[in-house]
Protein backbone atom coordinates (compact mmCIF):
# COMPACT_ATOMS: atom_id res chain seq x y z
CA UNK A 1 0.00 0.00 0.00
CA UNK A 2 1.91 2.77 -0.79
CA UNK A 3 -0.77 4.99 -1.90
CA UNK A 4 -4.05 5.27 -2.94
CA UNK A 5 -5.16 3.67 -5.61
CA UNK A 6 -7.92 4.31 -8.57
CA UNK A 7 -11.24 4.18 -6.67
CA UNK A 8 -9.73 3.39 -3.38
CA UNK A 9 -9.58 5.76 -0.63
CA UNK A 10 -7.77 5.67 2.98
CA UNK A 11 -8.62 6.16 6.62
CA UNK A 12 -5.65 6.41 8.59
CA UNK A 13 -5.76 5.63 12.53
CA UNK A 14 -2.69 7.34 13.85
CA UNK A 15 -1.25 8.08 17.68
CA UNK A 16 -3.08 4.97 19.38
CA UNK A 17 -1.70 4.19 22.62
CA UNK A 18 -2.70 1.35 23.84
CA UNK A 19 -1.27 -1.09 26.05
CA UNK A 20 -1.44 -4.86 26.27
CA UNK A 21 0.76 -7.72 27.82
CA UNK A 22 3.27 -8.64 24.33
CA UNK A 23 6.51 -9.93 24.02
CA UNK A 24 8.66 -13.08 23.73
CA UNK A 25 11.66 -11.87 26.32
CA UNK A 26 11.40 -12.86 29.46
CA UNK A 27 9.31 -10.64 31.75
CA UNK A 28 7.67 -8.72 28.73
CA UNK A 29 4.05 -10.38 29.28
CA UNK A 30 4.54 -9.52 33.31
CA UNK A 31 3.13 -5.99 33.36
CA UNK A 32 1.09 -4.68 30.61
CA UNK A 33 3.04 -1.97 28.36
CA UNK A 34 2.37 0.92 25.86
CA UNK A 35 1.82 0.15 22.06
CA UNK A 36 1.50 2.11 19.63
CA UNK A 37 -0.53 1.48 16.39
CA UNK A 38 -1.23 3.43 13.02
CA UNK A 39 -4.19 1.69 11.19
CA UNK A 40 -4.44 2.44 7.77
CA UNK A 41 -7.01 0.98 5.59
CA UNK A 42 -7.92 1.47 1.93
CA UNK A 43 -11.44 0.82 0.84
CA UNK A 44 -14.07 3.10 -2.02
CA UNK A 45 -15.23 5.97 -0.20
CA UNK A 46 -17.03 6.85 -3.20
CA UNK A 47 -20.52 6.36 -1.67
CA UNK A 48 -19.61 8.31 1.39
CA UNK A 49 -18.65 11.34 -0.34
CA UNK A 50 -22.20 11.92 -2.55
CA UNK A 51 -24.30 10.60 0.52
CA UNK A 52 -22.44 12.35 3.61
CA UNK A 53 -23.78 9.47 5.77
CA UNK A 54 -21.61 7.00 7.72
CA UNK A 55 -23.16 4.26 7.09
CA UNK A 56 -21.43 4.46 3.78
CA UNK A 57 -18.19 4.49 5.02
CA UNK A 58 -15.93 3.15 7.42
CA UNK A 59 -16.58 3.62 11.06
CA UNK A 60 -13.17 4.78 12.57
CA UNK A 61 -14.37 5.02 15.99
CA UNK A 62 -15.67 1.37 16.00
CA UNK A 63 -12.15 0.35 14.50
CA UNK A 64 -10.18 2.45 16.88
CA UNK A 65 -11.85 0.51 19.74
CA UNK A 66 -11.56 -2.64 18.12
CA UNK A 67 -7.68 -1.87 17.86
CA UNK A 68 -7.31 -1.07 21.87
CA UNK A 69 -8.93 -4.27 22.63
CA UNK A 70 -7.01 -6.40 20.87
CA UNK A 71 -3.92 -5.22 22.30
CA UNK A 72 -5.81 -4.84 25.44
CA UNK A 73 -6.77 -8.44 25.92
CA UNK A 74 -4.76 -10.52 23.29
CA UNK A 75 -1.38 -11.75 24.26
CA UNK A 76 1.51 -11.89 21.74
CA UNK A 77 5.14 -13.08 21.95
CA UNK A 78 5.62 -10.95 18.51
CA UNK A 79 3.89 -7.80 16.90
CA UNK A 80 4.20 -9.68 13.91
CA UNK A 81 1.22 -11.67 15.50
CA UNK A 82 -0.21 -8.58 17.10
CA UNK A 83 -0.69 -6.86 13.47
CA UNK A 84 -2.62 -9.89 12.04
CA UNK A 85 -5.07 -9.85 14.78
CA UNK A 86 -5.64 -6.10 13.79
CA UNK A 87 -5.44 -6.89 10.28
CA UNK A 88 -8.15 -9.69 10.78
CA UNK A 89 -10.56 -7.15 12.42
CA UNK A 90 -9.79 -4.44 9.87
CA UNK A 91 -10.39 -6.65 7.14
CA UNK A 92 -14.08 -7.68 8.50
CA UNK A 93 -15.71 -5.35 6.85
CA UNK A 94 -15.88 -6.35 3.45
CA UNK A 95 -15.32 -2.84 1.91
CA UNK A 96 -11.70 -2.88 3.20
CA UNK A 97 -9.64 -3.69 0.17
CA UNK A 98 -6.23 -3.41 1.92
CA UNK A 99 -4.89 -2.62 5.11
CA UNK A 100 -1.74 -1.74 6.97
CA UNK A 101 -0.76 -1.72 10.76
CA UNK A 102 2.40 -0.59 12.08
CA UNK A 103 2.95 -1.10 15.81
CA UNK A 104 5.83 -0.11 18.26
CA UNK A 105 7.54 -0.58 21.44
CA UNK A 106 8.45 2.68 22.54
CA UNK A 107 11.22 2.98 24.49
CA UNK A 108 12.26 -0.61 24.39
CA UNK A 109 15.64 -0.84 23.58
CA UNK A 110 17.85 1.38 25.75
CA UNK A 111 15.87 4.04 24.27
CA UNK A 112 15.61 2.88 20.85
CA UNK A 113 11.90 2.09 19.52
CA UNK A 114 11.13 -1.34 17.58
CA UNK A 115 8.60 -0.66 14.83
CA UNK A 116 7.27 -3.53 12.35
CA UNK A 117 4.58 -3.04 9.89
CA UNK A 118 2.01 -5.72 8.71
CA UNK A 119 -0.74 -5.56 5.36
CA UNK A 120 -2.85 -7.21 3.56
CA UNK A 121 -4.69 -6.77 0.50
CA UNK A 122 -8.36 -8.55 -0.30
CA UNK A 123 -7.31 -11.08 -3.19
CA UNK A 124 -9.49 -9.11 -6.46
Amino acid sequence: MTGAAAGRDTIALRGIRAWGRHGADPGEQDVPQPIDVELVIEFDAAAARASDDLRDTIDYAALHAAVVGIVAQASCRLLERLGELILDAAMRDERVVAARVTLAKPGLLAGATPVVTVGRTRPA
